[in-house]
């Protein structure tokens, strides 16, 4: 049996999730079974047990006063952003009712009933008892179900409050509270809208259709993106959005891949380069052989990363939930001591103990505080994705602005991974006839190293004779007749066999290392033409990016299993504040918790499957260049889709942003309380005065946390 998945009408915060897991326990067992995605208004019930019915959850979840429809196509609705519906329509009645009923008494009574109402006459009361009513309607189920579970919520504070203003002859004041609570309940859900609509944008990125060529002659036929097969010829024109993953079979042109890899200027797209489903076309016509479906591009991962990582929630987010779990009920135990103690001790009026003890309920309300928190995470999520970085969860956002040290990886971290010659040291030969050989010799091979010595060649225009009888030597080099004579290329075992082996040679040999290259010999029939030095240059932004952490106060260390000179020639040029090189991976976990013990908490930067053990043991691990690879997605807590160790700073300080805004969201929401609450043990405040207090206060919070998707 397959998952229920439903698009659930109502579902703004954490208070909705407590209710519909307390209606639906009794059909799923298990509340394990209910996943809910708060952002998105969605709700899955896991089909552990087949006999769960989707008409009976749909009637449970409709009982609560919200709506369940199929999870079909919920994302145009979001785009559109809100409709005008049953909530609306009420709300908007209830307040005309209201200015209608305070009209009719200024008309009646004069300017001076508005600020002190008389005794409502029979055709304000039926307006005002209106007003009340349809404000309260919406909010009447979910109070019902708070009260027959014994979980107080926001609902039944609002129920109570406003029925109390109606025992106690308040009507204005009820109809006021009533009203003002329904509208602040369509802001906050206008509110999170705008976060939804913030990661459902990033399914805006790759287009519904693509131009698929080669199905007729001379042809090309459009077809939707989730019909178009792994292996199927697709054709993007200039300023087209490229529809799915896929390697360049024909053609030439730049490609804006900022909106997957975070990186800003164009890249060069030719025949055998790899293109992201999401990224810009610029100028020319590509035609790419489509590689993943459109459910498994790497735009779909970074989607559904973005939606798992709501689920994963921050230390600070259950921090909250927790707190307001015991405030609520902490709170309507102190408003019914306010209600009752007074009167009983000090003979004071019953009337003002229990209006005092109200406005507390309204106060209580923990909405703004409990959705301070989730929003944050989403908004800080949602923006970082949109940067090129994928976090697993709010718990690894959270973590980043906490580090005191970072480990990073050398090849393909803080190196490009890709080998050049630096030097070349001739000792029999010139310098092109030393190169020459070298890549008559390497021309078939596809190491490293040798496709850097063609490659070198190519670029200084040098010409390659024909090579013939290529051997390849395992671990030592390869030989191959040049000529008419055989030449080598290879390592110092090969060295020493053809017996050139000398103590200049060495001397030559030690020095390069100790500059930090990796030396080839290379050789002919009777005598050793000469060495070659390569070295992995870093990084164009490595020094920068080093330079950014260590501004941000962190701790930088080098790790790598290459040789001591290589790493010391590279930590010298990055900056980096230490290094520990010819380290096995076991090495490198004994390395990183050294530095924990040292510095404290770690993260640690890799290319996600040579550095997996460390990217798991750190406690941040963070995966170089994820586009495109699953084994780095899935073994880093956070992943860069770009090879940009810029986003490194920019992560640590949009972390502490993050982290930063959620703690003034906590003081806003508890201050404002404060205050209000002081205010009315003064006598100052009211009902309507509370409820104002409380929207704003989630307005403020919400407002305060959309400024992250700004970032």
């Amino acid at each position: 049996m397959a998952d229920l998945v439903y698009k659930v009408e109502g579902l703004d915060c954490a208070e909705e999730v407590r209710l519909l897991t307390d209606a639906l326990r009794p059909l799923v067992g298990d509340p394990d079974c209910l996943r809910f995605d708060v952002l998105r208004g969605k709700l899955t019930v896991r089909a552990d047990d087949p006999k769960v019915d989707a008409a009976e959850v749909e009637a449970a979840v409709a009982a609560t006063g919200m709506r369940a429809v199929p999870w079909t196509a919920p994302d145009a609705d979001v785009r559109r952003g809100p409709r005008v519906g049953v909530r609306e329509a009420l709300c908007g009645v209830s307040g005309v009712l209201l200015v209608a009923a305070v009209a009719w008494q200024a008309l009646a009574h004069g300017p001076g009933a508005l600020l002190d109402p008389p005794p409502p006459s029979p055709v304000p009361l039926a307006l005002l008892a209106l007003a009340t009513l349809t404000g309260a309607l919406p909010f009447l189920p979910k109070a019902w179900y708070a009260l027959r579970f014994l979980r107080p919520d926001i609902n039944l504070l609002m129920v109570v409050a406003v029925t109390g203003a109606v025992l106690l002859g308040e009507l204005r004041e009820s109809a006021m509270v009533a009203f003002l609570f329904s509208m602040a309940l369509l802001l906050e859900g206008w509110s999170v809208g705008r976060a939804r609509r913030a990661i459902t944008g990033l399914m805006d990125l790759a287009p519904g259709t693509a131009r698929v060529v080669g199905c007729c002659p001379g042809e090309a036929t459009v077809r939707p993106v989730a019909e178009v097969p792994v292996g199927a010829v697709v054709q993007v024109r200039p300023g087209e959005r490229i529809p799915l993953d896929g390697t360049v079979v024909k053609g030439n042109s730049s490609v804006n891949q900022a909106p997957i890899t975070g990186e800003s200027l164009p890249v060069e797209k030719g025949p055998g380069d790899t293109l992201f489903a999401g990224s810009i076309n610029n100028e020319g016509v590509l035609e790419f052989r489509a590689t993943h479906r459109a459910d498994d591009s790497s735009l779909a991962r970074i989607i559904h990363l973005v939606e798992e990582a709501q689920a994963r929630r921050a230390p600070v987010e259950q921090w909250v939930d927790r707190f307001a779990r015991y405030y609520t009920p902490a709170m309507m135990g102190i408003a019914l001591l306010t209600a009752v103690a007074p009167p009983l001790l000090l003979a004071t009026a019953w009337r003002d103990s229990i209006y005092l003890a109200l406005v507390m309920l309204l106060i209580a309300c923990p909405c703004a505080l409990v959705i301070s928190t989730p929003v944050s995470i989403v908004a800080g999520i949602a923006t970082a994705a949109r940067r090129g970085v994928l976090i697993k969860g709010g718990a690894f956002l959270e973590a980043c602005a906490s580090l005191q040290a970072v480990a990073i990886d050398k090849t393909g971290t803080l190196t490009r991974g890709l080998p050049e010659v630096r030097i070349l040291v001739p000792l029999n030969a010139t310098e092109d006839e030393l190169l020459a050989v070298a890549a008559a010799v390497e021309a078939h091979s596809r190491h490293p190293l040798a496709e850097a010595i063609v490659r070198h060649a190519g670029e200084r225009g040098v010409p390659v004779a024909p090579a013939e009888a290529h051997t390849a030597l395992d671990g030592r080099g390869a030989t191959a007749r040049v000529g008419s004579g055989t030449c080598w290329a290879g390592s110092h075992r090969l060295l020493v066999e053809n017996g050139h082996d000398t103590a200049a040679v060495q001397e030559h040999a030690r020095a390069m290392e100790d500059a930090g290259h990796t030396i080839v010999f290379v050789g002919g029939t009777d005598r050793l033409l000469g060495i070659i030095g390569f070295a992995d240059a870093p990084r164009p932004e490595a020094r920068a990016a080093v330079a950014g952490l260590r501004a941000a106060g962190l701790q930088v260390v080098m790790l790598t299993g290459d040789n001591a000179g290589t790493a010391r020639d590279l930590a010298r040029q990055t900056g980096v504040d230490d290094f520990h090189a010819e380290l096995l991976p076991a090495g490198k976990l004994e390395e990183l918790a050294r530095l924990r013990g040292r510095a404290g908490r770690v993260a640690m930067v890799g290319d996600g499957v040579n550095d997996a053990p460390a990217l798991a043991a750190a406690d941040v691990g963070i995966a170089m260049g994820a586009a495109g690879s699953d084994a780095a997605i899935e073994t880093a807590d956070i992943a860069l889709m770009g090879d940009a160790l810029d986003r490194i700073p920019w992560l640590i300080a949009h972390g502490r942003r993050t982290l930063s805004v959620i703690r003034q969201n906590i003081a806003l929401a508890l201050g404002l309380k404060a205050a209000v609450l002081l205010l009315a043990f003064f006598g100052v405040a009211s009902l309507w005065l509370a409820i104002a207090a409380d929207m704003g206060a989630s307005l403020l919070v919400i407002a305060n946390a959309l400024r992250l998707l700004r970032a």
